[in-house]
């Protein structure tokens, strides 16, 4: 049993939490509300913990000249390995939430009970301040939970307050699905809580060297329907506006409160007097007026919410004052298509550090990154950070489709000046929708209606809008479906799983029904979606 924590129970609480993160990855993986066979939540923390753990193994000797006590070190190790490791938006909150911690601890002499409980209360501020509007029932709640109860412990005893902490932390588990309905209707609780309460646990245990007797939050024989929680925020803003600001905290603060009356999804984050803007508006001149106003504001992307945004191209040779773009990809198809367009491709489900590492391959001062995926876009935001600090200016244009990026792409002009090719390529991304076909992987409740595993599925912007049984027959439905809205060009990428000829039977549909309308079709080689769609 532990008075204190210092180095040597940080790495044993890595190694520990990481070991019970792999046990329950499948688990975690399957507390997922929607109907889509992509769930990835307890693989993300994996990877974002791996990580950590990589980085503690690698230099967990070598003291820096800056004051802080080993433990202290050994925990910016932790946090600063998560960091670059992190993949998806559980992974970025986790290293969030280890940073604030490690921040906390640095240069505390010895963390006993009380130091514990003051940075956990770090941890969950600095989880919860780079997001405008929390949403409870999240990995947010549960953090904040866990620093409660550390907090009311009110002792020195570090036992007692890391098995106060980890308790409060499984009854905010317990209750989140009664403050998100999709996971009451799912039976579920939330994944990335459910993997912060293992490692708390693993906490304990290297602590107290006693596990705790909690069972894992089993989900009912027969899952309810569920309903998908949305993460892009209302539908009433048609633009996403990205900026560096280089500001004060004063400024920043009433930046704030401007911004949050413009829109809504507001994100400010800050380090050392640079902070990272996000937030989506209908107003775009407004949201960088106010930027203007509060500061220097720089790198600034501006996306299209008709979908979203896309970048611009690398110039053939990696020229000081040259542009690239790095593109994450999921399919051998969709990655030559990108290749052939110049970009660097990075594969799917990328780390904050892989994306970092092409983006300073890419050897270019302007960087554009397109993360084709909702959940790649918080690694990508850290990764843009990380760049930034190097000398490298990154925008981050938050595509949700390759088709999307393919449409960017194909008008970029490096003749244009940097800012004005980002919004150009937005231009075209936005006019770009976008949907998918896959099969359900379990029974939900859509906004189309029930369905039943192995139905199939046709997503339009990330929405259930049909339901069906014959694969080809959704398909053609779908594409009919969108082109109603408009359209001149369809484009048509087949997934790993697709059935031989689907992409001409498609095309030959769209030729007989809709003549005026240009199709293209590739081999994409996408896994889960045996048809990807894009109609501008």
């Amino acid at each position: 049993m532990l008075e204190t924590l210092d180095a040597a129970a940080v790495r044993r609480w890595c190694a520990s939490g990481l070991a019970a993160l792999q046990r329950h990855q499948g688990e975690i993986d399957d507390l997922n509300v929607y109907p889509v066979p992509d769930g990835d939540t307890g693989t993300n923390l994996v990877l974002t913990l791996t990580s950590a753990q990589q980085a503690l193994a690698m230099d967990l000797e070598t003291l820096p000249d800056d004051g802080h006590t080993p433990h202290g070190h050994a925990l910016r190790l932790m946090a600063r390995g998560a960091l670059l490791g992190a993949r998806g938006n559980s992974g970025v909150i986790l290293s969030q939430i280890l940073r604030g911690f490690a921040d906390a601890l640095a240069a505390a002499p010895a963390v006993r009970g009380r130091q514990l409980a003051a940075a956990l209360a770090d941890a969950a501020t600095a989880a919860y301040a780079a997001v405008a509007h929390p949403v409870e029932g999240t990995l947010l709640t549960v953090v904040a939970a866990a620093a409660r109860a550390a907090e009311q412990a009110d002792t020195d005893d570090l036992r007692a307050v890391a098995r106060a902490a980890a308790g409060g932390a499984a009854r905010a588990l317990a209750r989140t699905p009664e403050q998100l309905p999709a996971l009451a209707r799912a039976g579920v609780v939330d994944a990335g809580g459910r993997g912060l309460c293992l490692l708390l646990d693993a906490l304990v245990e290297v602590v107290t060297g006693e596990s705790p007797a909690r069972p894992a939050p089993a989900p009912p024989a027969v899952r309810p329907p569920a309903t998908a929680v949305r993460e892009t925020g209302s539908l009433a803003y048609a633009y996403e506006v990205q900026y560096l600001l280089d500001a004060t905290d004063e400024a920043v603060a009433r930046l704030r409160g401007e911004l949050d009356g413009l829109g809504d999804s507001l994100v400010i984050v800050g380090d050392g007097g640079t902070w990272n803007v996000h937030v989506h508006v209908n107003d775009v001149g407004a949201a960088v007026e106010a930027g203007v106003v509060a500061g220097r504001p720089h790198r600034i992307t501006v996306t299209r919410f008709a979908d979203q945004v896309a970048p611009a191209a690398p110039l053939p040779a990696p020229l000081p004052d040259g542009r690239a773009a790095v593109v994450v990809a999921t399919g051998v198809g969709i990655a030559e298509l990108f290749a052939a367009e110049g970009a660097t491709v990075v594969p799917a489900n990328p780390s904050t550090g892989e994306l970092l590492d092409a983006i300073r391959a890419a050897g270019a001062a302007r960087v554009v990154v397109l993360p084709n995926d909702p959940n790649t876009q918080s690694v990508a935001s850290a990764a843009a950070r990380e760049a930034h600090r190097l000398g490298v200016k990154v925008s981050v244009v938050p595509t949700r489709s390759p088709v999307q990026a393919l449409a960017a792409l194909a008008v970029r002009d490096p003749k244009r000046r940097f800012e004005d090719d980002v919004i150009a390529m937005a231009e075209a991304a936005g006019a770009c929708r976008y949907a998918e076909v896959c099969h359900a992987s379990r029974e939900a409740l859509t906004v189309a209606g029930p369905c039943r595993p192995g139905d199939v599925l046709a997503l339009v912007e990330g929405e259930v809008h049909l339901i069906g049984a014959d694969l080809l027959d959704t398909c053609t439905a779908m594409v009919d479906r969108m082109l109603g809205g408009g359209g001149e060009l369809v484009t048509l990428l087949c997934g790993a799983d697709a059935p031989a000829g689907l992409a001409d039977r498609v095309r030959e549909h769209v030729e007989r029904s809709w003549p005026f309308v240009e199709v293209q079709a590739y081999e994409g080689g996408q896994p889960h979606y045996p048809l990807l769609v894009g109609v501008e």
